[in-house]
């Protein structure tokens, strides 16, 4: 974990920037002994938040499975919608 004061980010921010950069870790800024703000490089944090929503939208799948919704494969869904197609032309042929 790397923790600095917050006056480092004044008088050091080149070197929280490459830390940030180079460890892929966020800095946490502290003032007077506590916490105060978190720093992290761009790409770290993008890659947090995809993770982060993709976590929220597995949990929303597992509830709904857990409440009995139904899932389909991609095969499954392959052959539903193809069976669909065939009944609609033969009402259509009809």
């Amino acid at each position: 974990m790397n923790i600095r004061p917050s006056a480092a980010i004044r008088q050091n921010y080149n070197e929280i920037a490459s830390l940030c950069r180079e460890t892929g870790e966020p800095v946490y800024l502290t003032k007077n002994g506590e916490g105060e703000l978190v720093v992290m490089d761009i790409e770290a944090y993008v890659r947090r938040e995809k993770m982060l929503k993709l976590r929220e939208k597995l949990l929303d799948i597992e509830r709904d499975r857990l409440a009995g919704a139904t899932y389909y494969t991609p095969e499954e869904l392959d052959q539903a919608m193809t069976d669909a197609i065939r009944a609609a032309q033969e009402v259509s042929r009809a």
